[in-house]
Order: structure tokens, then C-alpha cells, then sequence
């Protein structure tokens, strides 16, 4: 009996992933024929390496989270084993209220559980300090119920300063949104049991902080050459095991047929037995507009956060002496241009150790709605970004190359009720049949996340009976 064909369509980490699980790239044997198609002409998405100043550096996402296993496995399995490379033991720090002050520790996405290291980081005011420390004093009897937003709910526990020098920073760095908007829910669920107790929120953070599984496993992972690394080894391996992947071959239309999917590119119609739609959401609206509507609208719905990174070379004698640390979070409440910075030669070994007498690093900018820097000339964003260096840390040398990359409509939003519209989504993507959906829009961010539901999306379209598409009688609401 021959293999389905299955056209995964997007080649950014998702689809890359879905490829390798269908045509054994990432082990186990062949489950399908493979066809790619990615509109633009790299492959890789937001995983994107690049040269400045003569030196490799990653112009997208530079590190995956290593307490969830599916992206260290997909490195291994392509062959880059020897290449996960955990960051650098520095610290990194936040600059607000007019100083640099250190990132303090036994936190979860900006949610204090070290009482006695938040008031050492002198991040917040003696005022905001009284407030977080009356907290386990003041139980929350009322609890929350299904979702909250994040900053909403830790306002009302620890206070404003919290969430503005804290939260906001940190979550900002991930989706490049806003707190008081972002699904507890969806991004940061390992709290909402604990919001929904309504016992101490800071007393249940260091409990989760202080696992010894917690403790003992690097947070992030690295790879020696950069995370772009990561989809030209998919891709390869791909390609070795038989996968067809096509670059600047954007698909025109999609239409269900009797016998499986049509898929439509320039000058040629591809027949599929199933599809994997890895794109943006906004594409996957367009492309199931005709045969999954519902789905389509929800879709067009989800909305996106454009960012700006700008990498800098500088040449280490020019520094006027060492920057220390991974870098600095800055909280939106301060007013900067800049929300972050990192100082890449500092964080990761294999930077420092392919250009010794460069010091590399860089700076973001821009968020959900506030996407103003992302026009602005390349010039104009290494002067705010030196600027703000300049005040930060003292940094008044040159860098002698720099490169600006934006990302727009880089980041989905996950505001309150994201999940639920999810679930509406790819239920109402299943009427279609032999159809399933991955990629940052859905289940979480982070490269691990997309890869992981990767493979939950290739298991759906390979499930026997995924082909047919619901008749009236079988639909539900």
C-alpha cells in the first residue's frame, strides 16, 4: 500500500518539524510523502542566522526552552547533539527607576518568590516591597475562575509596581505584549492553580521555583553556530530522507476535493491526502476561507506584535572596558526606546570563542500597538539603541557593523480566552478533514512548543478516518 501525500504548507520551525515526523528525518521510519511549500525564499521563520561584522549570530529567536524536550530532541535527532550548548552562568538585569539593578531570582515570568532577593534588586519601591510582603497575609478566598489576565491578576495581589517592572519586562521579551491584555491561562498556566486556590501567590511561586527538577535542568538551550542552525539541519535531513521542500513557492489557493486536498501554486495544481498548515494565522485564514469558515474568521481574529532587533559589532578594545552580564530588561513604564538587551559575546561560549576580539550584541524594540520603531530608517534604530546603552550601561564606543531585522507581525497574542479560541478553531478545521494546524498561533511560542505541535498535527492528518470531511448529520456547534 503506498504512503499518503502529505503537503505541509509554511517552512518555519513547525513546518520544518512536521516534515521531518511524516518522512522519518526525525526517526522512526517514513509515515508519508512529503511536499513543503514556503512562500518566501528562506526556509526557518523566526529561526534565522546571519553575518555581522564577519561573525555568525542568530537575527531571530537565539535560544529554546530546554525544560521541555521536544526541540533538544529534534536537534539531536538531525545530528546537532554535539552542538546544545547552554547560555553562559551570567546574570541578567533590569534597568528601572534611573539604574541597572539585578534580575531577582526564585521568580516565574516576573512573579516574585524570594521575598529577600526581590528586596536586594531594589526593583521596586519600599512602598511596592510592603505591598508584595502584606500578600501572604491577605489571602485571595474569592480565587479566579477559567482564565484572567496576567497583569490584572498580579496587580490585584502584589500590586501595580510588580507588574510594571517586573511582568511587563519579562513577558515582553516573549510575546512582545501586554500584561494586563495576556492569558494566565495560556502563558504562564503552571500559576493559575495557584491563582485559583487563592492562597499566597508568592508562597506557591517559590515552591515551583525551588523544584529540585526546577533547579537541576538548564532553563535555556543554545547551539554552537546559533539557533539558525536548528532549521538548516531539519531541513537537510529532510531532504535526505526524501522530503521535497520548496522555497518562494507561495500557494495560491486551497480547496478540499473528493479524493483529499488541491493545493495551488504558480503554474501547477498538487494533489494531497492530507495537509498541515503551518503558516501565520492570518494565511491560514485566507487559505480556508472557502472550505472551513468558521475556522477562517477565528483566524483572522488572532492578532500579531511586530518587533525590531538590532545586532551590534563592536571591537573589544574600542569597549573602554567590560560590559558584564547576559544583559538588561527594560519595563515600557520607563520610557526607553529600547525593552531589551543582550549581551550576546557574554551569554553564549561559542560567540566568544569563533570571534574573540569582537563583543557582539543587541537590542529590541516595539510591541502589540506600538510598532512605530519598525519604520523608522536602520540609522534611527542604532541611535536609539546606542542611546539608550549609552545611559544604561555607560557603552560610548562604535560598533563597526550592524544589522536591523523586523519582524512584522512576529509574535501572536495570547490575550484572555485565547485557548477556547483555539479549541473552536481546529474543531472547526476538522469538519474539512485530513487537516490540522501548528505553529506559534496555537499552543504556546517558544520553538519547543511549535515543534510539539508539529507532531500532534501529523499524528491527527495520519489518524485513520482523518480523511473524510464531516457530513451535516456529524458536525457539531
Amino acid at each position: 500500500m503506498s504512503q499518503p501525500h502529505v503537503v505541509v504548507i509554511g517552512g518555519g520551525i513547525a513546518g520544518l518539524a512536521a516534515a521531518a515526523f511524516l518522512s522519518g528525518a526525525a526517526g522512526g521510519a517514513a509515515r508519508a510523502s512529503v511536499t513543503l511549500l514556503e512562500g518566501s525564499e528562506r526556509l526557518g521563520g523566526k529561526l534565522r542566522g546571519g553575518e555581522v561584522g564577519g561573525v555568525r549570530v542568530d537575527l531571530g529567536a537565539e535560544s529554546m526552552l530546554a525544560r521541555r524536550p521536544e526541540a533538544v530532541a529534534l536537534a539531536r535527532a538531525v545530528g546537532l547533539a554535539d552542538a546544545l550548548e547552554p547560555p553562559a552562568p551570567v546574570k541578567a538585569a533590569i534597568w528601572t527607576r534611573d539604574a541597572l539593578r539585578p534580575l531577582p531570582g526564585g521568580q516565574v515570568m516576573g512573579v516574585p518568590g524570594d521575598l529577600d532577593a526581590l528586596a536586594a534588586s531594589g526593583v521596586l519601591s519600599p512602598e511596592g516591597l510592603a505591598r508584595v510582603r502584606a500578600e501572604a497575609t491577605a489571602p485571595d478566598a474569592a480565587g479566579v475562575g477559567e482564565d484572567v489576565a496576567i497583569g490584572a491578576y498580579v496587580a490585584a495581589r502584589l500590586g501595580r509596581e510588580v507588574v510594571d517592572r517586573l511582568v511587563e519586562p519579562l513577558l515582553g521579551g516573549v510575546y512582545a505584549g501586554h500584561a494586563d491584555e495576556i492569558s494566565l491561562r495560556a502563558a504562564v498556566p503552571q500559576l493559575l492553580p495557584l491563582a485559583r486556590s487563592g492562597e499566597s501567590l508568592v508562597a506557591g511561586v517559590h515552591a515551583l521555583a525551588t523544584r529540585p527538577q526546577t533547579t537541576a535542568t538548564p532553563v535555556f538551550n543554545g547551539l554552537d553556530g546559533g539557533i539558525g542552525t536548528l532549521p538548516e539541519a531539519v531541513a537537510a535531513a529532510c531532504r535526505k530522507a526524501g522530503a521535497d521542500l520548496r522555497t518562494d513557492t507561495p500557494v495560491r489557493g486551497l480547496r478540499r476535493t473528493g479524493l483529499g486536498w488541491r493545493v495551488v501554486v504558480d503554474g501547477e495544481d498538487l494533489h494531497a491526502d492530507a495537509v498541515v498548515l503551518a503558516v501565520p494565522a492570518p494565511e491560514a485564514a485566507r487559505l480556508l476561507r472557502a472550505d472551513a469558515p468558521g475556522a477562517a474568521a477565528e483566524l483572522a481574529a488572532v492578532e500579531y506584535a511586530g518587533m525590531a532587533l538590532v545586532t551590534m559589532a563592536f571591537r573589544r578594545a574600542d569597549l573602554g572596558g567590560p560590559l558584564t552580564g547576559s544583559g538588561f530588561l527594560v519595563p515600557p513604564v520607563d520610557g526607553r526606546s529600547i525593552k531589551a538587551s543582550t549581551f550576546s559575546s557574554n551569554k553564549w561560549g561559542w560567540l566568544e570563542r569563533s570571534a574573540p576580539d569582537a563583543f557582539l550584541l543587541r537590542t529590541s524594540l516595539g510591541r502589540h500597538r506600538e510598532e512605530q520603531a519598525l519604520d523608522l530608517p536602520d540609522e534611527e534604530l542604532v541611535a536609539r539603541s546606542l542611546a539608550d546603552l549609552a545611559e544604561a550601561v555607560g557603552l560610548r564606543a562604535k560598533p563597526y557593523d550592524t544589522a536591523v531585522t523586523r519582524w512584522r507581525a512576529g509574535l501572536p497574542q495570547y490575550p484572555v480566552g485565547h485557548l477556547d479560541r483555539v479549541a473552536r478553531i481546529r474543531a472547526q478545521a476538522d469538519r474539512a478533514g485530513a487537516l490540522a494546524l501548528c505553529g506559534a498561533a496555537y499552543d504556546g511560542v517558544g520553538i519547543p512548543a511549535c515543534i510539539a505541535s508539529a507532531r500532534t498535527a501529523v499524528d491527527k492528518v495520519l489518524t485513520p478516518g482523518a480523511g473524510a470531511p464531516a457530513t451535516e448529520g456529524t458536525m457539531s456547534a
